[in-house]
């Protein structure tokens, strides 16, 4: 049975102003040139996240690097050649590249791209949690600082979240869970674990509305639903198909729906428009009753990386990653438990069953 770990306040964080980068197409242009000329000067590669700007996950590809999820992003630094990894997307990215690439220099455009996920589940606090419980195995999804990932027992992503869990449950264990209470929830109820829940949320995701879904649903009656699994619970009970961003793109590409309903960060759509060009995207709703949200349908903190700070960053220096070799230690380890167990699933020596 799911219990909430009784945390005295749910964690209230407040997102910055959005504010996105807007360009002339001169200046863009001039911009990209800089950046490819400074990037080759100094052995650099970019990785960027399905929620940057349509901008930086063109210029990633134009130069031979990577748009993708966390994890990937941080695979594909680790097997390139490049000295210098340049990571657009929010800090806890720019913390696993260097994880797993401790020999490369890692840098970001704006070190104060942060994550609502991350700030939520303190280092401390999360330890105090863990100490709290210490008779059960900790799980922390990949949104979280490398601190929590020191001290926690398994890393996940969205991806294999479930697989894991399960995985875990069949060995009798009971879990830990860190820190979004939404993805958290929805593993817990297809997985049967035994689950205590931190109370972190998305600012993006725990902003879409189950009643407006259903309505825009009902004016597009042929569309899928796609939901990534942070949304709430009323939201996931409405998807045609539940997943990671990765899931997501690829249920546009491969689905024979024309149109789709999509209950993520907005930034994905141009991934998924070059995925299935032909295709209708709509973004699920924020507004309805109860809505506050401030940062809908996109992440201000993913909003703070373009092309202006990235060639700053190139040509001026700093906004490097920094992580004492302790907590890197560990928290290599406990991502190093994800990466075998994936590899192992899919070399066959896992079955995991319905």
């Amino acid at each position: 049975m799911k219990v909430d770990f009784p945390m005295p306040v749910r964690p209230v964080i407040q997102p910055p102003p959005m504010v996105e980068e807007v360009l002339e197409a001169s200046e863009r242009e001039a911009l990209k040139t800089r950046i490819k000329a400074l990037m080759q000067a100094q052995d650099a590669v970019l990785v960027a996240h399905y929620y940057t700007s349509a901008d930086l996950q063109d210029l990633a590809e134009e130069t031979g690097g990577c748009v993708s999820d966390s994890l990937e992003m941080a695979r594909f630094g680790h097997a390139h050649p490049a000295k210098t990894l340049v990571v657009a997307g929010v800090k806890f990215m720019g913390e696993t590249a260097k994880i797993l690439n401790p020999e490369k220099r890692v840098v970001m455009p704006d070190l104060g791209a942060d994550c609502s996920l991350d700030l939520a589940c303190p280092a401390d606090d999360f330890a105090a949690f863990c100490d709290a419980h210490p008779d059960r195995v900790s799980v922390v999804y990949a949104n979280t600082s490398a601190a929590v990932k020191a001290r926690a027992d398994w890393v996940v992503t969205s991806g294999i979240a479930a697989k894991i869990v399960k995985h875990l449950h069949r060995q009798g264990h009971r879990l830990l869970w860190a820190p979004d209470r939404h993805l958290g929830a929805y593993v817990q109820r297809i997985s049967g674990a035994d689950m205590l829940l931190w109370q972190g949320a998305c600012v993006v995701h725990e902003a879409f509305k189950a009643e407006a879904l259903r309505k825009l649903h009902a004016e597009h009656p042929g569309a899928a639903v796609l939901v990534h699994p942070e949304s709430p619970e009323s939201v996931i009970a409405l998807a045609d198909v539940v997943g990671s961003t990765t899931q997501l793109i690829d249920a546009v590409r491969s689905l024979p729906n024309s149109e789709f309903i999509v209950a993520t960060d907005n930034g994905i759509f141009h991934k998924m428009h070059a995925a299935a060009p032909g295709k209708i995207l709509l973004e699920a709703p924020t507004a309805g009753e109860g809505a506050t949200c401030t940062s809908c349908a996109h992440c201000p903190w993913m909003a703070m990386n373009g092309l202006r700070k990235l060639a700053a960053v190139l040509e001026r220096g700093g906004n490097e990653i920094h992580i004492e070799e302790s907590i890197r230690a560990r928290a290599r380890l406990s991502i190093q438990k994800m990466l075998d167990f994936a590899a192992a699933e899919r070399a066959g020596h896992i079955q995991l069953g319905d």
